[in-house]
């Protein structure tokens, strides 16, 4: 299809209209303070990710050696899981710290915002698993020839941190969804057809 000299001043125009469009949305007040808040509360909830994470390792490691049995085994492994949880707390928060939310326009503030609700309302799902893989491992302990200390012991620390993941989780989905619906969207034409337009 051969394009005329008006079609293609006319389609650059369009691309410099959109181009302007979302660099004005990028800088909007309303914009900016969602994805300051949405920031905020990412920093929030893996800060205290991060310190539920370093008070299981210290007292994890604190009290295993003077523990026998089931006891230690709970301490030990509370020690191991959480340093998991820690290098997700570190990760997550490095991330949310280096990201800058003054280049982005209405979709990708929107996009950020829900795949972080979506990754919250996922690990829920998770975390009720781990809590029945803690239950089974309590049970299976209860077993002749198994060895009854690690697995009751490993399966109640295992109950324990999936809880608490499930609470943690949960309650910053809850959190997070207060934000949706703050910005002022409404449906329209767009250069992809019809969607979401940022009134600012």
């Amino acid at each position: 299809m051969h394009l005329t000299a008006t079609h293609r001043f006319c389609c650059l125009f369009a691309c410099f209209l959109i181009s302007y469009s979302l660099a004005a949305q990028a800088g909007a007040p309303e914009l900016m303070a969602y994805n300051e808040a949405s920031l905020a509360h990412q920093r929030t909830a893996m800060l205290t990710l991060g310190g539920w994470a370093v008070a299981n390792i210290g007292v994890g490691l604190a009290l295993r050696n003077g523990s026998e049995g089931s006891t230690r085994s709970f301490h030990e492994m509370n020690a191991l899981w959480n340093t998991v949880n820690l290098a997700i707390a570190g990760f997550g928060y490095y991330s949310s710290v280096q990201a800058d939310p003054s280049v982005w326009d209405v979709m990708t503030s929107l996009q950020k915002h829900q795949q972080f609700q979506k990754v919250l309302l996922f690990n829920t799902g998770l975390d009720v698993g781990y809590v029945l893989g803690g239950l089974y491992l309590t049970e299976r302990a209860k077993r002749p020839g198994a060895d009854g200390d690690r697995l009751k012991g490993f399966g109640n620390s295992i109950m324990l941190q999936g809880s608490f993941l499930f609470v943690f989780d949960l309650v910053n989905y809850l959190i997070a969804t207060k934000l949706n619906g703050t910005l002022p969207l409404t449906l329209g034409p767009t250069a992809e057809g019809l969607g979401l337009l940022y009134n600012f």
